[in-house]
């Protein structure tokens, strides 16, 4: 089998009537979605805990076994031992490597550069951490079922020394202006993942690029986009879409999946946001005769960015004094605000009402 040479982009033989369907509601949703961002106060914190559920999903497609609750314990007590670190740890390395491209895309556009950034730190400490992080390979892949071979590969992406001029090509895309940025967004995480430049963490490489192209093409205010959750539940389907392109030519297919999943997973996020406002409201009339009134903000901004804690976590974060903080947990818990392990060492406390709501 021979190694597959991605088509040329912009695509010059795309028949738009297959999906422009779909165009307008997958517009709409992420438009309503962004405007729902932009009334937020303090978006990132708030939603912090959905863009951890995104890094979970995203690294689930690719295999890792840890759940949203086990990243939570283990951030809220990370010196206890887990049979999970490593994939804890990608997970936690996809929030890092995305906060970093926002902090960079002030300087540097969306380009090879950044992406090479983004990947390595995707792979530090974690599995991949071997195979050259923030490099393109420098050997052949094939993509398929273990135990198959080449042969029965699903997939083999273009040989190492094709990788440089596919992928300036593939930067160029980036900037052009498509008829449609969501449309673009589709074939710019296809083509991505047609190329598959590196050695190991392709997927969450390919995945983390959607909302920061969003973002850098000004379609949303802030590069909230949560897409992993749909392409989790319907894996098979991504998958196979994904292989139709090299198998069948198949570009509207996998398009058309593409926008279905942009605006059905837009509408689902929209109600866990405004279930989450919702909350946030509730609690701030609860906790009016908080002890320490002064510090009601910083409790509230740290309920929600951290739903699952220990005093310590709590202590640092909101830097409020030992003396008030014992009370103020106190007076949650009393309020059923919170609940807790029932230990006496190493008390772990819960934000339940949020973790119900993201799990």
């Amino acid at each position: 089998m021979k190694s597959f040479k991605p088509h040329k982009l912009p695509l010059e033989k795309l028949n738009w009537e297959d999906f422009v369907q779909h165009i307008g509601g997958a517009n709409r949703a992420v438009a309503k979605f962004d405007g729902f961002l932009q009334s937020i106060p303090n978006a990132k914190i708030l939603l912090s805990p959905l863009s951890t559920k995104e890094a979970v999903l995203s690294s689930k497609i690719e295999g890792t076994q840890a759940t949203l609750e086990e990243v939570l314990e283990f951030e809220a007590n990370p010196k206890k031992k887990t049979e999970k670190y490593e994939d804890i740890q990608e997970i936690i390395n996809y929030r890092k490597a995305m906060n970093m491209a926002i902090e960079k895309l002030d300087e540097l556009p969306l380009s090879t550069r950044l992406i090479k950034k983004i990947h390595k730190i995707l792979l530090q400490g974690a599995r991949g951490d071997g195979k050259e992080p923030g490099k393109f390979r420098t050997g052949s892949v094939f993509i398929g079922k273990q135990g198959l071979g080449i042969e029965g590969a699903s997939h083999i992406p273009p040989e190492p020394q094709e990788i440089e001029k596919y992928f300036s090509e593939f930067e160029k895309y980036i900037h052009f202006d498509e008829k449609d940025f969501l449309v673009q967004l589709a074939i710019v995480h296809a083509q991505f993942e047609i190329i598959h430049p590196f050695w190991d963490g392709n997927g969450r490489t390919g995945r983390i690029l959607m909302p920061l192209f969003l973002y850098y093409k000004k379609v949303l205010h802030s590069p909230m986009f949560y897409l992993s959750e749909y392409f989790e539940t319907h894996r098979d389907e991504y998958y196979e879409r994904l292989q139709d392109i090299s198998k069948n030519n198949d570009w509207e297919n996998w398009i058309k999946f593409f926008l279905i999943a942009t605006e059905k997973q837009s509408i689902k996020n929209i109600n866990k946001v405004q279930e989450i406002l919702k909350l946030h409201d509730d609690l701030k009339d609860k906790i009016v005769d908080i002890p320490t009134p002064k510090n009601n903000f910083k409790v509230l901004d740290f309920l929600f960015s951290m739903p699952l804690f220990d005093s310590r976590d709590f202590i640092v974060k909101t830097k409020i004094p030992k003396s008030n903080t014992f009370k103020i947990l106190k007076f949650l818990k009393d309020k059923k605000i919170i609940s807790d392990n029932g230990k006496n060492k190493n008390k772990t406390y819960f934000f339940d009402d949020l973790i119900k709501i993201i799990m």
